[in-house]
């Protein structure tokens, strides 16, 4: 007798497209926060050790950031020594920025995230049975018996929810 049995499943959450999206909606905002903060740092790093202005990846930096750091140009003065030059300001703009898409991240996930839901589970199984038969015996003798089952159940993520299942359904040749 020859038995081959096929399994299946499938898993349904209710609101987890949402969740991935809302989760890599987040990510980008700390995404594009680390690339500015990392600008604004290095752009600080840069004018307390003097590097040389005129350097074309230094001037790059600072026409980059400076529309960042513009709006708190003013606030404080700028202590320096020679050539190095601490900026307060841009040390200000690092923390309100962050401040800003902690609050952006923050209302993202409020307003679009949805908690766990029921999960469905859905399970096919199909099983064939395949009687040996000897060599001698005629081929049209040969029987096959096939069962699909199907199960679907609905599970709670917690103890508050109540669990749907559906009943086995069964088929054989002869039951259609």
């Amino acid at each position: 007798m020859t038995d081959y049995q096929d399994v299946r499943t499938t898993r349904h959450e209710q609101g987890q497209e949402q969740r991935v999206t809302t989760f890599k909606v987040t990510q980008i905002i700390w995404l594009l926060l680390g690339i500015l903060e990392s600008g604004l740092a290095l752009r600080i790093l840069f004018k307390l050790i003097a590097v040389n202005p005129s350097n074309p990846f230094a001037s790059f930096l600072y026409k980059v950031t400076e529309p960042f750091v513009a709006p708190f140009a003013s606030l404080l003065g700028t202590p320096s020594a020679g050539n190095m030059v601490l900026e307060i300001s841009s040390i200000i703009a690092m923390l309100v920025y962050l401040l800003i898409a902690w609050v952006l991240e923050r209302i993202v996930y409020v307003l679009f995230y949805r908690p766990r839901g029921l999960v469905s589970t859905r399970q096919t199984i199909v099983s064939d049975h395949t009687p040996q038969q000897p060599q001698e015996a005629h081929l049209g003798n040969s029987q096959t018996v096939t069962t699909n089952r199907t199960m679907t159940t609905q599970v709670p993520v917690d103890n508050n929810q109540t669990v749907d299942t559906q009943p086995v359904k069964t088929q054989t040749p002869g039951s259609f």
